[in-house]
């Protein structure tokens, strides 16, 4: 039996508050507010204006709580005196505003999980998020002490003028009084971000690791971290059926394991199909699944995943119970592997080499991959793409205290690194080819039983890592770039191109990591 609550601790009052709705009443008033039904049962939703994160509308309180903690140079602030003129405002609108609120947890680690209070103008956000994050046991209702509140009000309109913010959407983070509002977006992608940036901040000072990534297990209790940007194939090669997925997009670390942060997936739904995501598919058909941006037949209500007609990123959210491989609990041990995967367009990257733990801090501080030509307007040829720690917007610190963390930890556990590329081989994006999946996946299985620990290494010139010489089941010659390309000349010259990509995206980190991490990255040298 939940636990009725109010707000009444937030000195607000809204109309009418829904506390705690299970699954089939928030579906059931969603639907009488205007979402409708897809073949099978899926919710379907449009957010209008907004299909994705507004970036440029997330802004954090700059108090004495966060000066000297958050990474301004990442983070917009905003003025204590802008946050209570907003906090006013959003009272005032939740006095007339019907809500929905749940009680839920951000984190399966019974010793870090993070308390929070979602509080929604929709009946489908408060669905989404209750899919998304972890739902507490009947018994746990009772003493349930939120540590946060977020509240989104999408009908709610921002004054740059009064507020601060740059438009009429605000997505504003108050860490000292523990509030994030919420406005003027209905995508509901902003709730669950806001859950993950704060975990953000707070776990690193308690020595526990946030991390952007994907991870799996086995029976064998043999974790592997899988981390990597859109497009290199993260959800692919941790959604294996052989082994245990323990979650798909953010995890921490700590000394009891790895964790989930989530009690659901947000998946990607642009292009989805039966035969390259058969798992992920028959979500698509499942009752209770929450569908953004999908386009759906009115008459038939089939839905058509490849119609980008309402948002590139279109996504679907459902709890993570819908997987047949899923790990319920959200908690493994401690990692043997770690994998970052980059999608090198350049075609000079092994399909995998191993990393020191000093190398892995520098690959983890660049967050590499690349874009391919015709991604974009005026990418013509491929361009370097770096995001910090596999995922700088979320981040609230320093880089470097990620890093550090990162370095310690891999450290103290023992953990093999790799870096993975899942790019081009035997030349650039337009001249090479993609590296094979089945040759990827051969030498991750290889990286995760053991086997590749002993197995012959070189040293790559460029890059420095060490790069296997033969593995079984894999061709020899796609272990060495240069040796696909049929120019080595030409081979150089790309190389040398990414590793002064590399040194000049570092030059920010420099300052913040010792000589040890300076020296593990790419050789820099003057193409012939």
């Amino acid at each position: 039996m939940t636990q009725e609550t109010g707000l009444a601790d937030l000195g607000v009052s809204p109309k009418a508050i829904h506390a705690n709705w299970n699954e089939a009443r928030l579906y059931e008033a969603a639907v009488q507010a205007g979402a409708r039904v897809a073949s099978g049962g899926t919710l379907v939703v449009e957010t209008g204006q907004h299909t994705g994160r507004s970036a440029k509308d997330k802004f954090t309180v700059r108090d004495e709580t966060t000066e000297d903690t958050v990474w301004w140079d990442n983070n917009a602030s905003m003025t204590p005196a802008h946050f209570d003129a907003l906090w006013e405002d959003f009272s005032a609108h939740l006095a007339e505003t019907e809500v929905y609120t749940q009680q839920l947890f951000g984190g399966a680690d019974l010793d870090h999980r993070l308390p929070v209070r979602v509080v929604t103008e929709y009946a489908w956000h408060s669905l989404f998020i209750r899919h998304l994050l972890r739902i507490p046991e009947p018994a746990e209702y009772e003493n349930f002490a939120p540590e946060f509140t977020i509240i989104n009000l999408p009908s709610f309109r921002a004054d740059p003028a009064k507020h601060g913010t740059v438009s009429e959407t605000v997505i504003a983070v108050n860490l000292a009084k523990k509030i994030v509002l919420i406005g003027g977006t209905s995508y509901a992608g902003e709730t669950k971000k806001s859950v993950f940036t704060i975990l953000n901040y707070l776990l690193p000072a308690k020595g526990v690791m946030p991390m952007h990534c994907s991870v799996n297990t086995s029976d064998a209790d043999d974790a592997c971290i899988f981390f990597g940007l859109s497009g290199t194939g993260k959800t692919t090669l941790s959604a294996d059926a052989s082994r245990i997925l323990i979650g798909d997009d953010e995890h921490g670390w700590s000394e009891n394991g790895l964790f989930n942060f989530e009690g659901g997936c947000y998946a990607k739904m642009i292009n989805l199909s039966a035969e390259a995501e058969p798992e992920i598919y028959a979500t698509a058909s499942q009752w209770g699944t929450v569908l953004e941006n999908v386009v759906m037949d009115p008459e038939t209500r089939e839905l058509d995943f490849a119609d980008a007609s309402l948002a590139e990123n279109s996504r679907g959210a459902y709890p993570i119970s819908a997987i047949p491989n899923a790990s319920l609990t959200g908690r493994c041990g401690q990692p043997k592997n770690l994998v970052m995967l980059t999608c090198d367009a350049f075609g000079v990257m092994p399909p995998i080499a191993k990393l020191t733990p000093a190398q892995a801090m520098y690959h983890f501080l660049s967050g590499y991959t690349a874009k391919v030509a015709g991604t974009e307007k005026g990418v013509t040829e491929p361009t370097a793409t770096f995001s910090t720690c596999f995922g700088g917007p979320f981040m609230p610190r320093h880089p470097s205290e990620y890093g550090n963390l990162l370095r310690e930890l891999v450290a103290k556990y023992d953990v093999s690194c790799w870096l993975v590329s899942t790019g081009w081989t035997g030349g650039p994006h337009g001249e090479g080819s993609r590296m094979p999946i089945k040759a990827t996946r051969a030498l991750l299985n290889a990286a995760i039983d053991g086997s590749l620990n002993s197995v012959e290494f070189r040293k790559d010139e460029t890059f420095g890592f060490m790069v296997p010489k033969a593995v079984p089941g894999v061709d020899t010659k796609i272990l060495d770039p240069r040796a696909t390309w049929a120019d080595g000349k030409a081979y150089d010259a790309q190389a040398a191109k990414l590793a002064d990509m590399f040194a000049k995206n570092f030059r920010i980190y420099e300052a913040h990591v010792d000589a040890e991490v300076r020296a593990a990255g790419p050789k820099q040298k003057t193409p012939a």
